[in-house]
């Protein structure tokens, strides 16, 4: 029997960056993945897919709708090829899970294709296609990851009523797609299916679409997205999802009780997603699960079992690739014996539309539930000249600050590249910057990130310099 000091199971962001940093801590370590490639939803069938899609779709509307005005003429009909648009997306998968492989030979990583699951608190049973091998190990890491929520009275058929990972490799565009749930996954997948020429409606049970975030960029996301010809259902309650042959029927209740009924031919069902431990057997290990299904664990990601850890989807808190990493790399330095730390507030969400959305910290929402003193400096990303120069004039950046000491609570943004520009806050945020400190800092010129700094200044005595 294989013995190791470390074996993670499940190679999502969290597992495998877990297993590096493992491995260059000196442990002997070794990651179990039931599927034939490594990188888990994230890599597979989640963020780098998804990304890859937006991207492409994003270049097939700049020709159709804004190259002409740029001076570019194409000769004849803008096309799409769908099925080389889904093909260009796997290649990106395939190179990113190839790199995978490559890190962990590169660190000595031993991998194992199967389900793992627990014999007890230091045995892994894996079941694989050629037969069944346990290994041991003194600690263990659950990173097991998520899947796709639904509704309990939908029948996912994954052909007409279909998830994201369905909705990823599709081989028509729809000619109308119905979103439930306005969350960061459906607005993405939405968006992209709208670009290529579908009709979209979102029906959405919160009053707002992404609801977590501040309710500013609620807002404006809503009504660019409206310009861009996506419809809203708010304030929606889904009560029957019906397939009858290439048509698919929704019936929901708005807030006065009315039923609407909408028709299409595919529906993407995106409510969120749910902690996966089928399979696990974490009850043999001891292991408790809480009453959502989740890793039950303390402070330094432990469960009950004092050398068993769980980290990223599978735990409380943000459903996100760059959390799961966070954690990986927490729980190796803490086996490693050294004190790492993680600020929770710190991690930056993003939602990967065009414009982009992005934040990190407290919403004003936040802030004035629990009675803090603050001010807010707010800059339009048209009154930017690299925003007129690239005609992504939609949105702005919202700086929330202490109003006693000015130091900064929360980032929030919506436009071009704001997914890569909000590092600036995430940065500013560790070192407990105040708004002045960002204000006084200089930023290139032309470039989106001095609405940061003109946000900053809107926020130190409205100061702003450029509206």
């Amino acid at each position: 029997m294989n013995q190791y000091d470390v074996a993670i199971i499940g190679s999502g962001p969290g597992g495998y960056v877990a297993a590096i940093r493992c491995a260059q801590l000196g442990m002997k370590t070794a990651i179990i993945e039931k599927y034939a490639a490594l990188g888990g939803t994230c890599l597979n069938v989640g963020c780098i897919p998804s990304k890859a899609l937006l991207d492409s779709s994003h270049h097939y509307e700049d020709a159709v709708k804004h190259f002409e005005e740029h001076g570019i003429e194409i000769p004849g009909e803008v096309k799409v090829n769908l099925e080389q648009m889904i093909a260009r997306k796997q290649g990106v998968v395939d190179q990113t899970t190839k790199g995978i492989d490559f890190l962990m030979d590169k660190n000595k990583i031993d991998v194992y294709h199967g389900v793992g699951s627990f014999k007890d608190a230091t045995h892994v049973k894996i079941a694989k296609e050629d037969g069944e091998e346990t290994i041991e190990a003194k600690n263990i890491i659950i990173a097991t990851g998520s899947k796709p929520s639904s509704l309990p009275f939908i029948d996912i058929d994954k052909e007409r009523v279909i998830t994201s990972t369905e909705a990823l490799k599709l081989k028509e565009v729809p000619k109308h797609l119905i979103v439930i749930g306005g969350g960061v996954i459906g607005l993405e997948l939405g968006q992209v299916y709208k670009r290529l020429g579908a009709d979209v409606t979102v029906v959405e049970f919160m009053d707002r679409i992404i609801p977590g975030m501040d309710g500013a960029l609620s807002k404006e996301l809503t009504k660019v997205m409206k310009k861009q010809k996506v419809k809203f259902n708010l304030s929606h309650k889904v009560k029957s999802v019906e397939r009858k042959g290439d048509e698919v029927i929704v019936k929901a209740d708005d807030k006065k009780g009315k039923e609407i009924t909408i028709k299409g031919d595919y529906c993407l069902v995106s409510v969120g997603r749910k902690p996966y431990t089928d399979g696990l057997n974490a009850e043999a290990a001891g292991v408790k699960l809480d009453d959502r299904g989740r890793v039950e664990v303390n402070e330094h990601l432990q469960t009950n079992v004092s050398n068993i850890y769980a980290i990223g989807d599978v735990v409380k808190g943000a459903m996100l690739a760059h959390k799961a990493e966070e954690e990986g790399t927490f729980v190796a330095e803490v086996l490693a014996g050294q004190k790492p730390h993680i600020d929770y507030n710190l991690i930056p969400g993003v939602v990967y539309t065009w414009p982009e959305v992005a934040a990190v910290g407290k919403t004003e929402e936040q802030l004035k539930e629990e009675g803090v003193a603050y001010k807010t400096g707010q800059f339009p990303m048209r009154a930017l000249g690299r925003a007129r120069a690239s005609m992504d004039i939609d949105g702005f950046v919202k700086i929330l600050a202490d109003k006693n000491t000015d130091e900064v609570l929360g980032v929030h943004m919506i436009g071009a590249r704001c997914a890569d520009l909000i590092a600036e806050g995430v940065t500013a945020m560790e070192f407990r910057a105040s708004a002045e400190d960002i204000s006084r800092m200089s930023h290139a010129h032309p470039t989106f990130a001095e609405a940061v700094k003109e946000a900053a200044l809107a926020a130190t005595d409205d100061r702003a310099l450029h509206v």
